[in-house]
Order: C-alpha cells, then structure tokens, then sequence
C-alpha cells in the first residue's frame, strides 16, 4: 500500500478529525464542530473533505450502534426515514451546487429549526413536538450535502426529551443508515478515491479510541449538562457552516 503524500500536520489534523468522530458518535453528540473544519484543513477543499470523512463516520457508527442497540427507539427511526431519503435525494442532486451555496442554505435551516426549538421551550410545553417530515428531509438534505445533519437531529431528539442513552441509540441508528446510504451518492460525485480510503485506514485507530473516549465520558455527564453541552455545539457547528 503506497501512502498518500501528505505533511505531518495533515496527518495529524485527519487522525484528530476521526478521534472527535469517534467521541462524537458514542458520547458527545454535536462534538462534530471539531472534525469538520479539521478534516477541510487537512484535505484543503472543502467538498472533497467530505469523502474522506464519511468512511470514519461510518466506522464511528459501528460502536455507536453496538454501545447503544437497545436504547433506539424504533418508531423514531420510522417516521424519519421517508422523508430523510427524499432530503438525501435532493441533496444528491444539490452537489452539482457551489459549496458558498450549499452551507449557508444549509445553516439557514438549521437556525430556523433551533429558533423554533427555543421558542417552544420558553412557552414551558411540556412536550416540544418537532414534525418528522421537516426534520427529516432537513436531516437528509444536510448531511448529503454538508455532513451537517448532527444539528438537525440534536434538535429533533433533544425535542422528543429522550434520556440520554435513548437519545444516543436513535442517533446512533439513523446515522450509521444515513451515512451508508450516501456511500454510493459520494462514490458517483467522485469524492471517495483510493487515495482517501488508505487515508481512512491509516486513521482508523484514532477513530475507535475516539469511539471508546466516548463510551466513558457520557458515563459520567448529568442530563441537564448533556443536554446543554448538545445544544451548545449545536449552535457553534451551524455557526461553522456560515465560515
């Protein structure tokens, strides 16, 4: 296998990416903030970033599932799925787009979605309903075209009041389907290569010690503090699209 030819902080800079997208996935949802702009950095183009970080997702999905597979809650996972495949096929064709295009559009959505969210809570419901058609074409559409539907689905799960183990096996769930689903959609656009798949392998290790960081620290983290932590990197992983 011939390594790609890459400076040492770009090493550096993707093993960090895949590590917070380990921790990300199994303890600390919206900890995304990190590896995105990272993993541009080391890349140094923004779309094709996006292929290389979908293979360390997907395998930070893997222990996320397994840590988490009796905690989802199905009929979440159910209402969602129409809707994210209709939002994955218009971000698939949405690639075509320029970057400077897609993000904001993006980040627009996601402001409006949280807006909505902290309006509700400030009225005191009880429960703060989030339709799953809105939720999930938005969740679809954002993660085809920006691997940014962690804030989208922070703010659907966070409106369901799930406890945190139930909020990270539902998210667990959809993700590692989500992201599979988009396997060949990046493939056709040509942003999984040879060249990222040895990138990814090289990393891998860093992506299952991030997966097991995860594990312990959400062991440790009250509910109330999850829930601001999550909604707090929430805010800033939108903010981050608007860069």
């Amino acid at each position: 296998m011939t390594l790609p030819e890459l400076l040492w902080w770009q090493w550096a800079l993707a093993a960090a990416s895949g590590f917070f997208a380990g921790v990300a996935k199994t303890g600390v949802p919206g900890l995304g903030i990190l590896m995105v702009p990272l993993m541009v950095i080391a890349v140094g183009d923004a779309r094709e970033s996006a292929g290389w970080l979908l293979p360390m997702l997907c395998t930070a999905d893997l222990f996320a599932v397994f840590y988490w597979r009796r905690h989802a809650q199905v009929q979440q996972l159910v209402k969602l799925a129409p809707w994210a495949a209709l939002g994955m096929a218009g971000g698939g064709l949405a690639l075509a787009l320029s970057e400077r295009v897609l993000r904001p559009m993006v980040g627009g959505i996601i402001f409006i979605m949280l807006g909505v969210y902290l309006w509700r809570r400030r009225r005191g419901s009880g429960e703060l309903p989030a339709h799953p058609v809105l939720y999930g074409w938005a969740a679809g559409f954002s993660t085809t075209v920006a691997n940014a539907a962690g804030p989208v689905m922070n703010l659907y799960l966070l409106s369901m009041r799930l406890p945190k183990e139930q909020f990270l096996g539902t998210g667990a769930w959809f993700f590692f389907l989500i992201n599979l689903s988009k396997l060949p959609i990046y493939v056709f656009h040509g942003l999984i290569t040879v060249k990222s798949l040895t990138v990814n392998l090289v990393v891998l290790p860093a992506v299952v010690l991030g997966a097991l960081t995860g594990r312990q620290l959400v062991k440790h983290i009250p509910m109330n503090v999850f829930e601001a932590v999550v909604l707090g990197l929430t805010v800033l992983s939108t903010l981050a699209l608007f860069r």
